[in-house]
């Protein structure tokens, strides 16, 4: 499973109800581009913040890839990571949705009320996402390795603000603070020469210029 399918799973609730609804967008397509960086198809800079260059435009064969690939064909080469990261149109939510609901893991109730009440998307098989939440605990309690997805999603969740509250349970007592601190030591712990592993430790600046200062500059033209 890849890591959009596993972070959207942890960002549902069991009666199909989406955390951080306005941001959520933001994290599926970080972790997108996360996998694109690990199937060899894109490839980041040095910077504090990317600059991305597709190195391989082929099909993939994996639907979520391909819709990356083909969003990124349209996209200035160099094109910082947080501008990606920003790209509405790079959000791959449509596509991961389609896939779990053919693999039987999660169900869809339309938006009703003229929209007021938006899809939900239940949990029909808890297996995969209670699988994520047990190696993620692990993680955390330093009892296995973290691989890099795993620091893909916890960069993400902690990025989005949502740590704490979607990894509740997993954090095993720490205070929003110690997760934050144990999330950027996993992060640290991922090889800094490693393509994956510079994308990660890059998601977090991506994420904290796409998603936290457009409400600081709306907030200030208000």
């Amino acid at each position: 499973m890849r890591t959009t399918d596993e972070l959207f799973l942890l960002l549902t609730t069991d009666d199909g109800r989406l955390e951080g609804m306005s941001q959520r967008g933001f994290g599926l397509t970080a972790s997108l581009l996360a996998d694109l960086v690990e199937a060899g198809r894109l490839h980041l800079s040095d910077d504090r913040d990317p600059k991305a260059h597709l190195v391989d435009s082929s099909p993939t064969g994996d639907p979520v890839l391909d819709h990356g690939v083909l969003r990124l064909v349209q996209k200035r080469p160099g094109t910082r990571l947080s501008s990606l990261v920003a790209d509405r149109e790079l959000n791959p939510e449509p596509l991961v949705v389609v896939r779990l609901q053919g693999g039987g893991v999660i169900g869809h109730e339309p938006k009703r009320m003229l929209g007021l009440v938006p899809d939900r998307y239940p949990t029909l098989d808890p297996g995969p996402e209670a699988h994520v939440r047990s190696r993620l605990a692990a993680v955390l309690a330093g009892a296995q390795a973290p691989s890099r997805g795993d620091a893909t999603i916890l960069s993400v969740l902690q990025g989005l603000g949502v740590a704490h509250r979607v990894l509740k349970a997993e954090a095993a007592g720490r205070s929003s603070r110690e997760l934050k601190k144990r999330v950027e030591e996993v992060v640290a712990s991922t090889p800094a020469g490693d393509a994956v592993g510079r994308a990660v430790s890059a998601l977090n600046t991506a994420m904290i210029t796409a998603v936290v200062i457009p409400v600081v500059v709306a907030g200030g033209s208000s």
